[in-house]
C-alpha cells in the first residue's frame, strides 16, 4: 500500500466518508435547552459569587456564614442547569445522524480530512481545556494552609480535601471514558466542562463538608476529560503527525495548568485569600464553553452509531485486550504510585534535610519546568523511533532517579541529590504525557474512552491509596531509601511488560494499523449479534495476537 502524504491520510481507516466538522447549532440537538441551562448555571454560580464579595467586610472569611435559603435556591438552579444541558447535547434515542452510514464499509472508503485550519483550531481548543482541566486538581495544594486556618482544621482533617478530590477523578475517569464511547466525545466534553464551570461555586461554601462535596464533583469532572481528548484527537488528526502532536499536548498543557494556578495563586492568595482560586476560573470555564462550536464531533464515532449494539466495557479484558489492559494498568499504577505516593513525600524530606541549598518549593518548581524538554523529546522518539520504546526509557529514567535516591538519600551528596530529583520529575512527566494518547491509539475505537478512562482512573487510584501506603513504608528502617525502592520495583516491572507484551501503535505513515483495530471492533460486534440471537457460540474476537 502506499502511504498517504502527511496530514492528507485517511484519519481512521474502516470508517465512512463524512461531512466536514458542523457549527454547534448542529451538532447540539437542543440548543435552546442546552443555553438556557448555561443561563441558569451561571445564574447560580454568580449568586455564590456575589456572596464571596460580599463576605469582603470578614476578610472574606465564611466559615460562619452558614446555608442561606438564597444559596440553596441557587445551587438546584446550578443542579437544573446542568442537567438541562447535559440532557440537551444527547442524540434523541435511536437516533442516528444523517451523515452516518448504515453500514461499515471498506476499508478503503475514508472520509474526508478537515482542513488543516480546523485541525488546528482544534488542537487550540483541546489544549485550553486540558490545562483548565489541570487547573482544578492543582490548585488543591496551594488552598489548604488557608482552608486549614479558616476553618480550624487538623492536618488529618485536611487531607481529606485531595483524598476525596482524587476519589472524585478515579469515578469520573470511569464514568466519562464509559460515556464517551456511548453518547460521544463532543457530548462529554460539554458536560464536563458544565460541570466545571458548577464547581466553581466550592469558594464560597461556608463548611468543610459541603467543599468536600462539591471537590469530589470537580473531581469526576477533571477525571473525565482526559481520556475523552485523547480519544478525539486520535479520530481527528493525521496518523503521521498526532504522536507527537498527543504527547506534547499531555505534557505541556499538564505543566501549564499547575503554573497557571501557580500564578493565580501568588498574585490572588494574598489579595482575597484562598476562596478565589474556584472563582479565578469562572473565566476560562465559560471561555471554553463558548468555543465548543470548534469542537466538533469524532466522524468515526458518528459512523458507528448506525452499528445495532455497543460494545460492553468487559471487552477490555477479553482476548485480545486483555494484554494491552494488563500492561496499561500496570504501567498507570506504577505511575501512580511514584507520583501520589513518593513525590508527596519528597518536599517535606527534602525540607528536613536541608542539604540541598534552596527551598522545596523552588526545587521542585524548576524539577517541574523540565517536563516542557522531556515531553519535547519524549513526542519526538514516540514518532519517530518507537512508542513502546519511548516508554521503557522513561520508565527506566524514572527507576534510575529512585535507586540514585535510594542510594544517596536525603542527606547525601548534594549535586547527586539534586540530579536525582530532576531526572525523577522528568522522567514521571514523560511516562504520564505518554500514557494517555499510547492507550487512546492501540485500542478499537468502539472501546478507545472506556479504555482512556480506565488507565486514567488506575493512574489517579494512586493519590487515594499512594499516600497511606507510603507513610508505612516511611516509618519502616531505612525510611525514604527504603520507599525509593519500594516505588521503584513496581515501575520497573512496568517496563519490562510494556518491552515484552506492549502492543505496537498503529503504524504512522500506514492505514494497517488501524484496519486491524476496526476488525476486532467487527468480530467483536458480530460475535455479540449472534449471542443476542441465542447461538450456542459466540464468534471468537480476533485470531490476531497484541502485537
Amino acid at each position: 500500500m502506499t502511504p498517504p502524504e502527511p496530514g492528507h491520510g485517511p484519519l481512521l481507516s474502516g470508517v465512512a466518508p463524512g461531512p466536514p466538522a458542523e457549527p454547534s447549532a448542529a451538532l447540539i440537538p437542543r440548543p435552546l435547552m442546552f443555553w438556557t441551562g448555561v443561563a441558569l448555571t451561571c445564574a447560580g454560580v454568580g449568586q455564590h459569587l456575589w456572596m464571596f464579595i460580599d463576605s469582603a467586610s470578614m476578610g472574606f472569611h465564611m466559615a460562619m456564614m452558614g446555608m442561606s435559603w438564597v444559596m440553596w435556591g441557587a445551587m438546584a438552579g446550578i443542579v437544573v442547569g446542568v442537567v438541562l444541558s447535559g440532557f440537551a447535547v444527547m442524540q434523541r434515542p435511536g437516533a442516528v445522524p444523517a451523515a452516518a452510514p448504515t453500514s461499515i464499509p471498506a476499508p478503503a472508503q475514508a472520509r474526508t480530512s478537515p482542513s488543516s485550519r480546523d485541525r488546528r483550531r482544534l488542537i487550540a481548543v483541546l489544549s485550553f481545556a486540558l490545562m483548565v482541566d489541570q487547573m482544578k486538581p492543582a490548585t488543591l495544594a496551594f488552598i489548604q494552609p488557608g482552608m486549614r486556618a479558616e476553618f480550624h482544621l487538623s492536618a488529618s482533617e485536611v487531607a481529606w480535601l485531595p483524598t476525596v478530590a482524587l476519589s472524585g477523578t478515579v469515578l469520573g475517569s470511569l464514568v466519562w471514558g464509559r460515556a464517551a464511547d456511548r453518547i460521544g466525545r463532543r457530548a462529554t466534553i460539554l458536560i464536563a466542562s458544565l460541570l466545571f464551570l458548577g464547581t466553581t461555586v466550592c469558594g464560597a461554601m461556608p463548611t468543610f463538608g459541603g467543599i468536600l462535596v462539591m471537590c469530589a464533583l470537580m473531581g469526576m469532572a477533571a477525571g473525565g476529560m482526559l481520556p475523552v481528548v485523547y480519544a478525539l484527537m486520535t479520530e481527528s488528526l493525521p496518523p503521521g503527525r498526532r504522536a507527537a502532536i498527543m504527547v506534547l499536548q499531555a505534557g505541556l498543557t499538564t505543566t501549564g495548568g499547575y503554573m497557571a494556578a501557580a500564578g493565580l495563586a501568588a498574585v490572588l492568595i494574598p489579595l482575597t485569600g484562598w476562596r478565589v482560586l474556584w472563582f479565578a476560573q469562572l473565566p476560562l470555564v465559560l471561555l471554553l464553553i463558548a468555543l465548543n462550536r470548534w469542537i466538533p464531533e469524532s466522524a468515526a464515532f458518528t459512523a458507528r452509531q448506525s452499528q445495532p449494539r455497543h460494545v460492553p466495557a468487559s471487552t477490555l479484558f477479553r482476548r485480545p485486550q486483555t494484554a494491552k489492559t494488563l500492561v496499561v494498568s500496570g504501567y498507570a499504577l506504577a505511575w501512580g504510585l511514584v507520583y501520589w505516593g513518593f513525590i508527596t513525600f519528597l518536599p517535606s524530606q527534602l525540607e528536613s534535610s536541608g542539604r540541598h541549598g534552596m527551598s522545596a518549593a523552588t526545587l521542585l518548581f524548576i524539577s517541574s519546568l523540565l517536563s516542557i524538554p522531556t515531553c519535547v523529546v519524549a513526542a519526538w522518539l514516540y514518532m519517530r523511533w518507537s512508542a513502546r520504546g519511548t516508554m521503557v526509557v522513561y520508565a527506566s529514567l524514572t527507576v534510575a532517579a529512585l535507586l540514585v535516591l535510594a542510594v544517596v538519600g536525603m542527606d547525601g551528596n548534594r549535586s547527586v541529590l539534586l540530579t536525582a530529583v530532576m531526572l525523577l520529575f522528568a522522567g514521571t512527566a514523560g511516562v504520564i504525557a505518554l500514557i494517555g494518547p499510547y492507550t487512546a491509539e492501540i485500542y478499537p475505537m468502539a472501546i478507545r474512552g472506556t479504555a482512556g478512562g480506565w488507565a486514567a482512573a488506575v493512574g489517579k487510584s494512586g493519590g487515594a491509596f499512594g499516600p497511606p501506603l507510603i507513610a508505612q513504608v516511611l516509618s519502616a528502617p531505612g525510611g525514604m531509601r527504603t520507599a525509593a525502592v519500594f516505588v521503584a520495583l513496581p515501575m520497573g516491572l512496568a517496563g519490562i511488560a510494556v518491552a515484552v507484551r506492549g502492543s505496537s501503535r498503529p503504524d504512522a505513515a500506514q492505514d494497517e494499523g488501524d484496519i486491524r483495530l476496526n476488525a476486532e471492533l467487527d468480530d467483536l460486534v458480530r460475535g455479540e449479534a449472534v449471542a443476542a440471537d441465542g447461538a450456542t457460540t459466540t464468534t471468537p474476537l480476533s485470531g490476531k495476537g497484541d502485537e
